[in-house]
């Protein structure tokens, strides 16, 4: 059974990620940063950027490797570069390495100007199908 990003769960939704495009060489989300994604500095917390990386990669790893098995996150390291109060962001996640075992992702985040919010990467362990 393939990977439907659709199905990628509430926490996805909490977060208000709009997967406009995927596929296992690129997947693209646009989000609107809020109070809700706030900490207590009335700025982005760096935990939703996070979020962002490990779901987005996560979506290319599995649609990547398929009915082959299944994809989980090993290491996500997250930078952030401009602080965000507000408005719409859109997230890019492209695959640095693609091999048997593991997969490494890397995501950025810019704002609706242009501007580079943040950039991740993500590695993940591609299970196989028993």
């Amino acid at each position: 059974m393939a990977f439907d990003p659709r199905d990628s769960g509430p926490f996805v939704e909490h977060l208000g990620l709009n997967i406009t495009e995927a596929s296992g060489e690129r997947v693209t989300a646009t989000w609107t940063a809020g109070e809700k994604h706030h900490q207590p500095y009335g700025i982005v917390h760096g935990g939703v950027h996070a979020s962002v990386v490990e779901t987005l990669g996560s979506v290319g790893s599995a649609l990547w490797y398929g009915d082959d098995g299944k994809c989980v996150g090993v290491s996500n390291s997250t930078d952030f570069y401009r602080a965000v109060r507000e408005g719409e962001l859109t997230s890019v996640a492209t695959p640095v390495h693609q091999g048997r075992s593991q997969q490494v992702w890397l995501v950025e985040t810019h704002d609706a100007t242009g501007r580079l919010v943040s950039r991740g990467q993500l590695r993940v362990q591609n299970l196989p199908a028993r």
